[in-house]
């Protein structure tokens, strides 16, 4: 795929996230008739506001919404959507279906904030963010269309975030709620950073378009530039340091996003204000909180988004689910199989049918009981769905793992006196972070097999014997490094892998044998800017040549590792273009010249005074 603007896509996403049966206007205009108007907020601005109301007029119908900043197209009171509402059964349910420009974007009056900071207490009417925004809207549809009181709102991605900022101070006639990979915070976890570390090729590609000139009576954008390439790797190699991206043809506009964020470099108020996470309390409406295993974008978001809500707002009817997905893949036609995985049945029409729809209609339409676990979430491995109580469930133990002299993996600490693994990391050959030469993101890359890198130098791997009995792990995962460099930052990546037996054989997905023997499935895996150890507030260099501890999250799991199979850890340093360089000297990374980039020899410890490890949550 063309590394090019990508708002075009983001629009598609926003039209065709939901699973219908039908591939043109033609049910949706039959059953609905669409009205637009500008609904005006408490401060006078005016929002853009696309309305689907059911024909059938027999009754009163609930309201769904989704606010989005990717636009309600297609424009227009006689163009309609080919498709309404989360899913197709939804959509059926004759509910009054509301899109919504956000303030600031496409056709919708006033600026527009990435992630509006939230604001707990309210002085005045010019005291607006998009709670406010949300009441306001709801409140006008209560009056202005046939609705029987009850509201409720979904969306994906950052229309996930709209639906999360829209829980503190939620109108009272707002039921139900179900963020879907919703934004979180963008320093620690979602999208723009992961623990500090840039998201280079995400970031760059999504800025070029998403944040331009708007045109068109503000149906579209202008992008800041278009470029296109086949290899996204060799591009940014080329391009060199971030520093770089802002002059011509890049991001030249100092006002844009993407200068805002590069010159943000550690976790001050520009990222705070924008975690939606400290408000969700007191919260009154229903939430179902949906992610994915497999989702690059915002794992972190759906995960922390319901914690956030189960801590701050105990009691309050919070359920989660997780499911082997990749951003957004819950609300395709289907979803049988990931890469090399292979689900055995769709995952998709169970979410939709039985989690989703009833979620909803329990809750707009006192329709049926919604029974659903408190969390529900596909198991890898072995392919099955799991329900529990409470997350992480009780019965998951956090047990280390630890890096071994001879490259193993074990459950006892390591005894030896003095050892350690060493590379040289180099950015001038940083380490890829998939084997597929293309323009845009792999969106496979967290389930590739990582043999492609296992023979670099640059990457270190630490494997265990050959399990004798299933191993379950449910929950959070951490590793905790014992590390020193001979630069001053270093960046450290650690991979959890699944090591397929020799002989293994897998049937794809048209019933084809595929042999998969010594296959190295990446389960989960994450990345960590080295200076941000101590605080993502305050940077420290390392001291060369000094072991220091590094301690990184790398989210959570529900995996199992089939007996015969094993389990590998791998550490490195880089992983481009995916996440940029370090330059492996202490400093302002967006303000570093190429010249400034070093190599640097790291070593990993693993000896009884430094014993790196992994914890793992085994199911007991």
């Amino acid at each position: 795929m063309k590394l090019k603007h990508i708002l075009a896509f983001l629009i598609f996403i926003s039209l065709n996230a939901s699973a219908q049966d039908v591939n043109d206007t033609g049910y949706v205009r039959a059953h609905y008739t669409k009205t637009e108007v500008f609904i005006p907020m408490r401060d006078g601005i005016k929002l853009y506001t696309a309305i689907y109301t059911p024909k059938d007029n027999t009754k009163l119908h609930p309201i769904i919404m989704q606010r989005t900043p990717y636009s309600c197209w297609p424009y227009g009171a006689d163009s309609y959507r080919r498709r309404l509402s989360p899913n197709s059964y939804l959509m059926k349910d004759d509910y009054i279906v509301v899109y919504q420009d956000a303030r600031g974007r496409f056709k919708s009056e006033g600026r527009f904030r990435e992630m509006t900071p939230a604001i707990d207490i309210k002085k005045s009417d010019k005291d607006v963010d998009e709670s406010s925004d949300t009441y306001d809207t709801i409140e006008w549809l209560l009056k202005n269309t046939p609705n029987n009181g009850k509201v409720g709102m979904w969306g994906i991605s950052f229309p996930g975030f709209y639906s999360s900022a829209a829980l503190p101070d939620a109108h009272p006639a707002l039921k139900a709620v179900s963020p879907q990979a919703p934004m979180s915070d963008e320093f620690i976890g979602d999208d723009c950073n992961h623990n500090g570390a840039f998201f280079l090729l995400d970031n760059f590609s999504f800025y070029a378009g998403f944040d331009g000139e708007r045109k068109n009576n503000g149906e579209a954008y202008i992008p800041f530039f278009e470029t296109e390439t086949q290899d996204a790797y060799n591009y940014f190699l080329k391009l060199g340091s971030l520093k770089n991206m802002n002059r011509a043809p890049y991001f030249t506009d100092t006002n844009s996003t993407w200068r805002q964020v590069v010159a943000h470099d550690t976790y001050d108020d520009f990222w705070k204000g924008k975690s939606i996470r400290p408000h969700l309390q007191n919260i009154k409406p229903a939430v179902l909180v949906v992610g994915g295993w497999f989702d690059a974008e915002d794992m972190f978001g759906a995960l922390k988004t319901y914690a956030a809500i189960e801590k701050q707002t105990p009691g309050n009817d919070c359920r989660l689910v997780m499911g082997p997905w990749t951003h957004g893949a819950w609300g395709a036609p289907l979803w049988r199989s990931f890469g090399a995985y292979q689900f055995g049945q769709d995952l998709n029409k169970y979410f939709q049918e039985q989690i989703e729809t009833k979620f909803f209609e329990h809750y707009l339409e006192d329709k049926g009981d919604f029974n659903a676990a408190e969390v529900t979430l596909f198991e890898t491995g072995s392919n099955e769905w799991k329900s529990y109580p409470s997350w992480p469930p009780a019965e998951s133990t956090s047990e280390a793992f630890y890096l071994q002299p001879g490259n193993k993996l074990d459950t006892k600490k390591p005894a030896a006196t003095k050892s350690m693994t060493e590379y040289i990391s180099d950015p001038a050959k940083p380490v890829p972070y998939t084997a597929v030469a293309q323009g845009w993101r792999n969106d496979q890359y967290l389930v590739e097999d990582q043999r492609f890198v296992s023979s670099r130098p640059d990457v270190i791997s630490f494997v265990t014997d050959t399990l004798r009995k299933d191993l379950n792990l449910t929950g959070p995962i951490s590793a905790d490094l014992f590390v020193s460099t001979t630069g001053t930052d270093a960046d450290f990546i650690v991979k959890l892998i699944d090591v397929w037996p020799d002989n293994t054989v897998i049937k794809d997905a048209n019933g084809k044998a595929v042999a998969m023997g010594g296959y190295q499935q990446m389960v989960r895996a994450e990345v960590f800017r080295g200076k941000f150890r101590r605080s993502y507030s305050n940077p420290v260099p390392f001291k060369p040549n000094v072991i220091d501890s590094v301690k990184i999250s790398l989210n959570e799991v529900a995996h199992t590792f089939k007996k015969g199979h094993a389990i590998m850890v791998q550490v490195q340093s880089s992983w481009f273009p995916l996440v940029d360089r370090n330059p492996q000297q202490f400093g302002k990374i967006a303000e570093m010249n190429d010249s400034d980039f070093r190599k640097a020899t790291i070593r990993i410890w693993h000896d009884a005074q430094h014993p790196s490890h992994l914890m793992l949550p085994v199911m007991k």
